[in-house]
């Protein structure tokens, strides 16, 4: 059956684009459950909280056609927690708990024929929505571990040739198709907006990225700029959208190269200016630096640093640190406790952290992280009192098995000692002075035609 639909597609693809080329057509998908038990992720939990035990579920179907000097692509995902529709559902679900998605929706024109395309080279615009994904993920990435993951509705081009890379992507956002205006109200319904407590998605967004391959890594420069609409409070609090935006700059490169036979290292630096999403000037910045050092074929072990700004209280000025549209869950800590949808003040961040990597097996790898996080900022309380700037250590413990190239497991264990001065800037009164959290992922990802 599954030839015989291969011999239908190729010959639909020669009628479509002749003697040119021949179309390629294929069809890939994704299931995936994560079962949790939860007793503190996110944030500590006072001493009368009780765990929390659940089980979501990505589904995913994707398309991809490949033609003469064009790509499309589609992903249809569906998110939800198992129970949460009623078994007799009949095609109503509230709006908030709507899982059911269009994930990626976009199309790719090459700008060369195809004589020059073979030769690596690479000119194209990219239209539609579309995953961003640019280095280690810090500032720009598909944030994969959420279920529902990130995109961006946009523009991209790419210049791609001999190892240097020049992207330039834009994106303009409105909520309903207006007769007149351009207002844009940025917090959604149903999923909050961002995962580093932003809240508030740009109204528009313009960046510029350059990289180049290493003769052992790659180094690479990003120009991000992000517009936020601007408001006025009332006398009750409420939000009153004013015509103009807020502009807010990050700026900084990034490099991964190999030192020598044994080490790996990872740095880059940001800096951030102009106005944040409440119209308050800023001037903030981050840093980071990673190295891993292979003591044998199978074992790597390597220390790390990052730090992010944060602001003071009464600060004129905002100091904070934002990380964008990357995906917190792979830097600070798998618990999710920092610049994730659960927040932890303005005052920034310090992470000194050891990484281990053990490869027993081909398909077993084991990841084993320990993290000791401080705040960047004075920490005080609500007396104004100082208090201590040490937020607490995370040991995460994760274990990922491939059965196939299709199927996998991956499984975790992590726990947080979380400190008072912790506990004070999340607002957690009688904290239980230890947090857990423990999952099972099984993640099928067939190729139905390719």
């Amino acid at each position: 059956m599954k030839t015989a639909i291969r011999i239908v597609i190729a010959g639909l693809s020669a009628l479509l684009v002749g003697s040119e080329a021949f179309a390629q057509f294929s069809l890939s998908g994704q299931l995936r459950t994560r079962t949790e038990l939860l007793h503190g992720q996110g944030s500590p939990l006072s001493k009368t909280d009780k765990p929390a035990f659940f089980t979501s579920q990505r589904t995913r179907l994707n398309a991809v056609y490949k033609g003469y000097r064009m790509q499309f692509f589609t992903a249809l995902q569906d998110v939800r927690v198992w129970g949460q529709d009623a078994s007799t559902n009949n095609r109503v679900t509230n709006q908030p708990q709507n899982g059911l998605m269009l994930h990626e929706a976009w199309g790719e024109i090459s700008l060369l024929d195809t004589n020059k395309t073979r030769l690596g080279k690479v000119f194209s615009v990219k239209i539609g929505r579309q995953e961003l994904l640019y280095d280690d993920s810090r500032l720009l990435g598909n944030l994969d571990w959420l279920q529902q993951a990130r995109r961006h509705d946009g523009v991209l081009l790419k210049f791609e040739n001999n190892g240097f890379l020049a992207h330039i992507g834009a994106a303009y956002n409105q909520n309903r198709e207006a007769r007149s205006g351009v207002l844009y109200d940025g917090v959604p319904i149903g999923y909050p907006a961002g995962t580093n407590g932003i809240g508030t998605m740009y109204k528009s967004m313009q960046f510029g990225y350059l990289g180049k391959k290493l003769k052992k890594g790659n180094a690479s420069f990003l120009l991000f700029k992000d517009d936020f609409q601007k408001y006025k409070l009332d006398s009750a609090g409420a939000k009153n959208l004013r015509p103009g935006t807020w502009k807010r700059i990050t700026a900084g490169p990034y490099v991964q190269t190999a030192l020598g036979k044994f080490w790996n290292v990872t740095a880059s630096a940001y800096y951030q200016t102009g106005k944040d999403r409440d119209g308050k000037l800023l001037s903030a910045w981050m840093y980071s630096v990673r190295g891993l050092y292979k003591m044998t074929r199978n074992f790597s072990i390597g220390p790390g640093f990052d730090y992010t700004s944060g602001s003071a209280a009464g600060s004129a000025k905002n100091h904070t640190f934002d990380p964008l549209y990357g995906t917190p869950h792979k830097f600070w800590g798998q618990m999710d406790y920092f610049y994730a949808a659960n927040g932890f003040g303005r005052g920034g961040l310090a992470d000194f952290y050891i990484n281990t990597l053990i490869k027993p097996s081909s398909k077993l790898t084991i990841q084993a992280d320990l993290h000791q996080f401080s705040s960047a900022a004075t920490v005080r309380n609500a007396q104004d009192q100082r208090l201590s700037s040490n937020f607490g250590s995370e040991l995460d413990v994760i274990a990922t098995y491939n059965l196939t190239n299709m199927i996998s497991f991956q499984g975790g264990y992590c726990t947080f000692l979380p400190t008072s001065s912790l506990a004070a800037v999340k607002n957690v009164k009688d904290p239980q002075k230890m947090a857990n959290w423990a999952y099972l992922m099984i993640n099928i990802k067939p190729d139905f035609l390719k």
